[in-house]
């Protein structure tokens, strides 16, 4: 590995002025790229690919392409002057606020084609928009993702997840598009929490316009994060580039609402690749946009059903640190019984009087024990007894089936 000088480590200006020239010559999480900086450095990946110095020729074409439009050096100044104008800051792996989280997209490999499926390493770097560190905000964080025809059940429950995990100090992470993410972005703000958008443009122009308050908003109270520079335009293929970054920085994904082919399907392979929770929000079968949902749970064995923040913190809480209770209806008085006395119980009719010996028949007992166990059920104000036999206490008429 060659030793960079000193004005060129890890970190430094021209460190970070390369590494946004290289993500704009090639597109953030090129495999290609990632590995020569992890062998030579950025700056010095930078001069070798600008003097024509290519490993392979589908980097070549990449790069000559780019360099017909623009100079990759002045391309970079710019973005970093525009930046400083606007408030944003690069974040670098170097630095103390980068999401080490990420850093396992290294290690990622898809059995799948296509570039998109082979260019998932770590990003180069990160601009962002808002005052909170990076690294703090994102470790402990979850992301809600899903459809942008949200169902008015998806956003109810977008919201009402994101609002819970919000006020148990977990950021709420998504990708600012209209439908669930949103939600998820409002429920979080409306707890007080933190939440965090990841964008596929530049943070100058968070995408889509129609959400530009509630980004504004975002980059008040929380983060916004883009791996591209400024001015960059929200290109559609840049929003599956995106999807790995929302897969890695966080404990885990929440898909809410997803129809059968959908960015919110493809994030979640990246996040079941990875070994990360992979939450799944059950939906209507008759709805399209829960047939994603349903596909991820029917073929996967490793993604969870989850329908609440209590689920999804069990899932990516520490061991022990969110126990629930599992689910149960309301409790009643005859759960107590011993096996005798609800067999008593059973045997006493919905309506009308039995003696104690039509009772011992039914109940299949002697009628020496259904004496003994009328006493208790008395007791417990389940049964009456009356001159000509025994019946049900008036509030106590069970249904068989519970």
């Amino acid at each position: 590995m060659t030793i960079p000088a000193p004005d060129r480590e890890p970190g430094s200006p021209v460190d970070r002025a390369a590494r946004v020239a290289l993500t704009w010559l090639a597109e953030p999480g090129n495999r290609t790229v990632w590995s020569l900086i992890q062998r030579f450095g950025a700056p010095e990946t930078l001069d070798r690919l600008l003097s024509g110095d290519f490993p392979n020729g589908s980097l070549r074409s990449t790069v000559t392409a780019r360099m017909a439009v623009g100079d990759a050096r002045r391309v970079a100044e710019a973005s970093l002057r525009r930046a400083e104008r606007l408030g944003a800051r690069i974040v670098v792996p170097s630095d103390d606020e980068w999401p080490t989280r990420v850093d396992d997209l290294a290690g990622l490999e898809l059995d799948t084609g296509g570039r998109i499926n082979q260019d998932i390493r770590p990003p180069l770097c990160f601009w962002v928009r808002g005052a909170p560190p990076l690294h703090e905000t994102l470790e402990r964080s979850v992301a809600i993702v899903g459809a942008r025809a949200a169902t008015s059940y998806g956003t109810h429950v977008a919201t009402e997840m994101a609002y819970a995990l919000a006020g148990q100090n977990w950021t709420v992470l998504s990708g600012g598009a209209f439908g669930i993410d949103a939600a998820a972005h409002r429920g979080a703000l409306a707890a007080g929490g933190r939440t965090v958008s990841i964008l596929a443009c530049g943070v100058d122009r968070p995408y889509p316009l129609g959400n530009s308050a509630l980004f504004d908003q975002i980059a008040e109270e929380g983060l916004l994060i883009s791996e591209w520079p400024i001015g960059a335009e929200p290109l559609r293929h840049r929003f599956l580039i995106r999807n790995r970054v929302i897969a890695a920085v966080t404990a885990g994904t929440v898909v809410v609402e997803a129809a059968a082919r959908s960015g919110a399907t493809q994030t979640m392979s990246r996040v079941l690749s990875l070994n990360r929770p992979a939450m799944v929000v059950p939906g209507p079968v008759t709805s399209a946009m829960s047939v994603g949902c349903h596909a991820i749970l029917r073929g996967n064995p490793y993604a969870r059903l989850v329908t609440s923040a209590d689920d999804v913190l069990e899932e990516i809480g520490r061991i022990g640190e969110y126990l629930t209770e599992p689910p149960r209806g309301p409790d009643h008085a005859r759960d107590s019984l011993d096996e005798e006395s609800a067999l008593v119980l059973e045997a006493v009719p919905r309506r009308g009087l039995a003696t104690p010996e039509d009772l011992a028949a039914t109940a299949g007992l002697s009628v020496r024990t259904v004496l003994q166990r009328l006493t208790l059920l008395e007791t417990a104000g389940l049964i009456t007894r009356r001159e000509n036999g025994i019946a049900l206490a008036p509030q106590h008429h069970p249904d068989p089936e519970t």
